[in-house]
């Protein structure tokens, strides 16, 4: 019988019942990739990170409950809040290799903060606009999609005018699912906060994921623009929520949360 460590950790949350909850599961050596897929579809989280650590390095993969993806920020801050709050807690900044390069999560005071590439959002074509406006039941004041080095994780983003028809907006799952690249942003400045948003991801198994790292590598150089200032503070309006603070620097971006472990155990196979 195989058993392995896991942990069940809030990410970008203060408090448990919130944020966005991945699994963490560290490895001595990478398992099959079937084995990795079974074990995140058991767990049924939007995302499960195994990390392994060879010669000094730390390799991270993340898997939904269908497959592997090339970039997740809240699985890896709670990756990193594992690694620093009970594994390595003299560890102040972790450097990951993964899918999508090398990735720096620091401790930032009580937070820990992601540095992930920016993939800023371009203008999309009018074929794809259309059916994402039937998709959300409602006109985007602008729509844009990233360009990344693999095309089915493109995000599409649709700018809404307010953030509460963010919050109230209800997506069909259907059209959504034929729309190109991997998932739908929406998005609309804040009124108590820059920007807000939600990201919705069907295709993967996600109707809607509470919390996405990954999605503000695209608001994040997007709103910086728009509003003029580097520095920037977002709410996911999930029904779960979340907050974080933001930061733009060149092609990087930094954004920071707060992980609140909510379950360790073991899985057995």
């Amino acid at each position: 019988m195989t058993s392995l460590p896991l942990y069940h950790v809030d990410a970008f949350a203060g408090q448990v019942f919130a944020g966005n909850p991945a699994a963490v599961v560290p490895l001595e050596h990478w398992l099959d990739d079937a084995t990795l897929t079974r074990i995140a579809a058991e767990n049924n989280l939007s995302e499960t990170a195994f990390f392994v650590e060879e010669a000094d390095r730390l390799h991270i993969r993340w898997f939904t409950p269908v497959r592997e993806v090339d970039l997740c920020g809240h699985a890896t801050l709670a990756t990193a809040f594992v690694i620093t709050r009970l594994l390595r807690p003299e560890a102040d900044e972790l450097r990951f290799d993964s899918l999508s390069g090398e990735l720096v999560v620091r401790r930032a005071g009580d937070l820990l903060e992601l540095d992930f590439p920016s993939r800023p959002p371009q203008p999309l074509e009018s074929g794809p606009t259309e059916q994402l406006a039937r998709a959300l039941g409602h006109a985007p004041a602008w729509c844009g999609r990233t360009r990344n080095p693999d095309p089915d994780s493109d995000k599409l983003m649709a700018v809404l005018d307010s953030a509460q028809v963010v919050k109230t907006l209800a997506p069909d799952s259907t059209i959504l699912r034929r729309l190109p690249g991997q998932g739908v942003i929406i998005t609309a400045r804040g009124d108590d906060c820059d920007f807000v948003s939600r990201y919705f991801v069907p295709k993967l198994g996600i109707p809607e994921d509470p919390v996405t790292g990954s999605a503000h590598c695209t608001l994040v150089p997007y709103w910086s623009e728009v509003l003029g200032k580097n520095e920037l503070f977002a709410r996911q309006v999930s029904a779960r929520g979340g907050e974080l603070r933001c930061r733009l620097e060149g092609e990087r971006v930094r954004v920071a949360g707060h992980c609140t472990l909510y379950l360790e155990g073991r899985i057995n196979f």
